[in-house]
């Protein structure tokens, strides 16, 4: 790690959170998003890095990016881990498209899952470093997060040998029939000199039936659940999304969380990338 850099990042004080207002958002606008927010972090780490004696345009000086928790319901789409996007033949993506879903092939690991209406996606943003965080415990921290979110509306989970958040059914002793478990959340993540993006997929109203089209994770014989299915009425997910993001802050060390929705956050984008260009601060930002 770069000494300087350490010395230079600033303290965490806010985690913005924003939440995509409509229902069915397009996956590569989402993508395009949180391309430009990782983009713009690492460009930052970067010019934090230089020595000081290096030549700072005065006009660079602002502020380092904030911690970010991107939160959406997604159009129905098949989204591919770095492990499959090889091993998908053209005709089992074919059969995927003839659903009306969407497929794409993304940088996070594990496999082939499916995000679509009734789940709140979170994508998270942030600099490990400033938080302190090595990669196996941040992933563990998405897993907590999770499982505290279900546990807020009653829903009990555990954590098994497979990545994610499960439900336990069975097993309960003499006559307790055989251990059932099934899937509520997923993590997959990308990261890059520490900073982070993509996260968890939770479900909450989910149709669980798209999961039969597929194996997800690379799970066999493993099943599926949803908030929903385990008895939560009356929730959507922007309020679980609400829920989630509050236990994020706090498992960040953060002091407070800045709501907005989409169209702020573009605003914030483009502002960024006009003062990077006046600053002669090179990044590789494009039009939205």
């Amino acid at each position: 790690m770069n000494k300087n850099l350490t010395r230079t990042l600033p303290s965490i004080s806010t985690l913005r959170h924003v939440q995509f207002s409509r229902k069915g958002v397009p996956f590569l606008k989402t993508s395009t998003v949180q391309a430009k927010l990782t983009t713009d972090l690492l460009a930052s780490k970067s010019y934090l890095a230089l020595p000081k004696r290096a030549a700072r345009p005065a006009a660079a000086s602002q502020p380092f990016p904030p911690p970010t928790l991107l939160t959406m319901e997604f159009e129905p789409v098949f989204t591919l881990g770095r492990r499959d996007r090889v091993a998908l033949t053209p005709a089992e993506r074919d059969r995927l498209l003839g659903t009306g879903a969407r497929v794409y092939e993304t940088l996070r690991g594990g496999q082939t899952t499916f995000h679509g209406p009734g789940q709140m996606t979170g994508y998270v943003v942030i600099d490990l470093v400033q938080h302190k965080l090595k990669p196996r415990c941040y992933v563990a921290l998405l897993e907590d997060a999770m499982m505290e979110t279900c546990a807020h509306y009653g829903v009990a989970t555990v954590k098994t040998e497979n990545t994610g958040v499960w439900v336990r059914r069975g097993g309960g002793g003499e006559g307790g029939g055989a251990v059932e478990e099934s899937k509520i959340g997923a993590v997959g993540v990308h990261m890059r000199r520490n900073v982070t993006s993509y996260g968890v997929a939770l479900n909450v109203t989910t149709d669980l039936r798209w999961f039969d089209l597929i194996v997800p994770c690379g799970l066999e014989g493993k099943g599926t659940t949803s908030l929903e299915r385990e008895g939560v009425r009356g929730v959507g997910v922007v309020e679980v999304a609400a829920v989630f993001a509050e236990i994020m802050r706090k498992k960040l060390g953060c002091e407070s969380i800045e709501s907005l929705n989409e169209w702020r956050l573009f605003e914030w984008i483009e502002g960024r990338t006009i003062q990077t260009l006046a600053s002669g601060k090179i990044t590789d930002f494009a039009a939205i």
